[in-house]
């Protein structure tokens, strides 16, 4: 999964953050579906990558996940904002697995509670 997310961070689009994202959902069906950041000069349309994901997998009529793959191009773990924890709320069943990385290696495998808890703040931009 992580050479997947690696070759699927080269698609995201962050000319204004410069911090590149990419997400694998995988469904109950065991389907896989992408996601990249995509920004936009309106920071309001900005899409984040696991959005995108599930969005993806959404369209695609798959409304049941069993885990979330997230790679973020930083040096330290970068957890989802709290837009992406509300989609989250709305489509996971608590039974979903996380699993955060870095290009560089560092990975959490984290349960839905813990997920949940975290923070994405001004200090995790580069």
């Amino acid at each position: 999964m992580k050479e997947k997310l690696i070759k699927l961070l080269d698609n995201s689009y962050a000319p204004y953050s410069k911090m590149h994202f990419a997400c694998i959902v995988e469904t109950k069906s065991g389907n896989f579906y992408e996601g990249v950041n995509v920004e936009n000069a309106s920071f309001g349309g900005t899409i984040c990558a696991e959005r995108n994901a599930i969005n993806n997998a959404i369209s695609h009529g798959e409304k049941e996940f069993r885990c979330l793959y997230l790679m973020c191009d930083s040096d330290d773990i970068c957890y989802p904002c709290n837009i992406c924890k509300q989609t989250f709320l709305e489509f996971f069943n608590s039974d979903v697995i996380f699993n955060i990385m870095t290009k560089n290696g560092k990975m959490k495998v984290m349960d839905y509670n813990s997920i949940m808890k975290t923070v994405f703040t001004k200090e995790d931009l580069i």
